[in-house]
């Protein structure tokens, strides 16, 4: 199996990626869905969180304020690597139990998409690493018409994060989409074809190296 790593900077338009891919019917795993699940109440990481940060960052609902949660950690860098530090291992773990159920299902290929996965170093467990990139002023845009956040806001969170020329240093591809939603389905349409083909070359190398032993 074929292990891709998908990450890029906020605002990037990585969730564009995903659905295309998942179109493409490449099983796709995105960790902000996993933090979501793992983040609410009765879980063991909405306690942790909620210890280390205050009952203040909860919703009238009782479930933890996403939105809340941000202004805080992004405020400070230790603040932030804290809350990773809580979340990190546990969506490390969750996504690798996903791996191994795609892969006893007959899965060649899957992606694991994470804001961070750089950042986490989660990108040296993977086999390959995709970078989404969009030029920065279109960044600030997305998110101030997307997310209603202010500029400064945005530019504090572009910040926190690695800067997203250094993860494309470590990319075995690219995806530019600073242009239009085509040309960004013609770029993936290219990468599937070619993450499938190497899987299927790592697939066949496998099978050769098991059949080899059997005959040892």
């Amino acid at each position: 199996m074929l292990r891709v790593g998908l990450t890029g900077g906020i605002g990037s338009g990585k969730s564009s990626v995903v659905a295309m891919l998942r179109e493409m019917g490449v099983p796709v795993i995105e960790a902000d869905d996993l933090v979501r699940e793992l983040s609410r109440a009765g879980e063991p990481v909405f306690d942790e969180i909620v210890k280390a940060f205050g009952r203040e960052i909860l919703s009238e609902n009782g479930e933890i304020d996403r939105a809340r949660l941000a202004g805080i950690v992004f405020e400070s860098p230790g603040k932030l690597a804290r809350l990773n530090g809580i979340v990190h291992p546990r969506v490390l773990e969750r996504t690798e139990r996903w791996v191994g159920e795609r892969q006893r299902e007959g899965a060649r290929l899957v992606v694991i998409e994470a804001p961070l996965l750089v950042e986490a170093g989660l990108h040296r467990r993977l086999d390959r690493l995709v970078v989404v990139w969009c030029r920065p002023e279109q960044q600030i845009e997305r998110l101030s018409a997307g997310r209603g956040m202010g500029r400064e806001e945005v530019e504090r969170r572009i910040a926190a994060q690695m800067p997203v020329e250094e993860k494309m240093r470590l990319a075995d591809h690219v995806i530019d989409n600073s242009g239009s939603r085509e040309e960004t389905r013609r770029q993936v349409e290219l990468l599937v074809k070619r993450l499938e083909a190497e899987a299927a070359t790592a697939g066949a190398a496998q099978g050769k190296e098991q059949g080899d032993g059997r005959e040892a």
